[in-house]
């Protein structure tokens, strides 16, 4: 297999802002609210913090439902009339908390908006609706289904468990998978399918599906060296991101491609201590052959098995445990963060040779061999939060006044130094190219 492409990156991640006042521990998990122009952090201190992305100071400080670290945090999809977040905590809980009537951004905005209220008046805004119990240890990974029907937590006790909410504040539990042999770090949604994945300490990326009532792994993926620590899905519309936008032009293969691509659904990305960031792809159910397990179907249905194949390593910039990835929903560029304090950002583009329909025909393949793609490193940034360890990244939607176009991001990174700090990605000048 040829080296990945190493050039000289285009863009530049830019200090935008540290949201205020930051949190005196660690902070592990930063999650951007799905509609409203705010962000939850979880926090070693207990507590969450929720944060404008318009002034970036603090609007609420949520403390009083555990009672050791809160480890990660998820805003529920869908909900009208109210925010609803879910909490994992190193207490081996999970909590459920609840913000009626106004927003927060439109409570920040009556108050004058200038950060200075009391936080005691901001803490009664969020309810604490309801505990989940079930996990013998630390929950270290939580996520709502896009439904939000579902929500799945993982835990230190190599258990995924997955909640249905019946009504509000009443969870059942409808499945305890304990397919990892370890520590299970990151559980996440595919996002138009009940399909969950979760990945862990024992160096594998398993996904599960619900079979006839029954929540059943339907592929385990093997190809990391080390402890998979996070995997997000590609967006739903992707086939409308940079390099699949133009459909005049493009040569047979390119066509094909595409096709396979939007066939294939969705694509998994996930990142490990062995430094790489990988992209994997699910084969169309048409080139499977024997899919199933060999368990008689009145037991288990014998075409629920899926084959995921590695696409893509992303070029090698982390020298020590990338512990987070977060793939834009708007640009399709992927951005990693970890152990070694760096923040790196990848694109994909079209490979020469397809541009040229030299490659070979694209018929479902097996992965790495045939990709017509190849992912570049368009920004990196060092010391991210200076000598501290990079715990989470992700993209979120830029809202400040000094916002530049409707559809900009901004890179959120969460790190061990308690704070949370904003990015913008700049262009480089034309001179700096190469």
């Amino acid at each position: 297999m040829p080296p990945p492409p190493t050039e000289t990156p285009t863009h530049v991640l830019c200090p935008l802002a540290t949201l205020s006042p930051p949190s005196s521990l660690r902070t592990w998990q930063t999650a951007p609210h799905p509609s409203q122009p705010i962000v939850a952090t979880a926090c070693s201190d207990r507590s969450v913090r929720v944060y404008s992305l318009t002034s970036f100071t603090l609007l609420h400080s949520i403390t009083g439902g555990h009672k050791r670290s809160v480890r990660s945090v998820s805003w529920k999809p869908g909900t009208r009339g109210q925010s609803v977040l879910a909490t994992g905590s190193f207490d081996a809980s999970a909590g459920i908390w609840r913000k009626k009537e106004q927003t927060q951004e439109q409570d920040f905005t009556r108050r004058g908006g200038d950060g200075d209220e009391e936080e005691d008046e901001d803490e009664d805004d969020y309810q604490f609706a309801c505990i989940l119990d079930g996990h013998e240890s630390e929950i270290k990974s939580l996520s709502w289904n896009p439904s939000g029907q579902y929500l799945a937590t993982c835990s230190r006790d190599k258990s995924v468990w997955i909640w249905e909410e019946l009504e509000d504040d009443n969870f059942e539990t409808v499945a305890v998978l304990q397919e990892h042999d370890g520590d299970v770090k990151c559980v996440a949604w595919h996002p138009t399918e009940d399909l969950l994945v979760s990945t862990s300490y024992d160096d594998t990326v398993r996904l599960y599906r619900d079979d006839a009532d029954d929540w059943v792994q339907v592929t385990s993926i093997t190809g990391h060296q080390q402890t998979v620590w996070w995997a997000e899905f590609e967006g739903a519309n992707m086939a409308s991101i940079d390099f699949r936008k133009e459909k005049e032009g493009l040569s047979e293969q390119q066509t094909k491609y595409i096709d396979l691509l939007d066939r294939s659904g969705p694509r998994l990305a996930t990142c490990s201590d062995d430094c790489t960031v990988r992209i994997w792809r699910r084969r169309p159910r048409e080139h499977q052959e024997g899919v199933g397990t060999g368990i008689p179907s009145i037991i288990r249905s014998v075409t629920i098995d899926e084959d995921w194949l590695q696409e893509a390593i992303l070029p090698q910039r982390h020298d020590r445990a990338i512990y987070s990835i977060s793939w834009s929903q708007k640009t399709g560029l992927l951005v990693s963060a970890g152990s070694d304090g760096k923040v790196i950002i990848y694109k994909e583009r079209w490979k020469a040779q397809a541009l040229n329909d030299e490659v070979e025909g694209v018929d479902g393949g097996e992965g790495l061999e045939w990709a017509l793609t190849e992912w570049v490193v368009v920004a990196e940034l060092f010391s991210a939060h200076d000598v501290f360890e990079v715990n989470h990244v992700t993209w979120a939607a830029r809202a400040d006044k000094g916002k530049r176009f409707e559809d900009e991001e901004v890179v959120l990174s969460t790190g061990d130094d308690g704070e949370v700090r904003v990015w913008a990605l700049d262009e480089l000048a034309s001179e700096n190219k190469v």
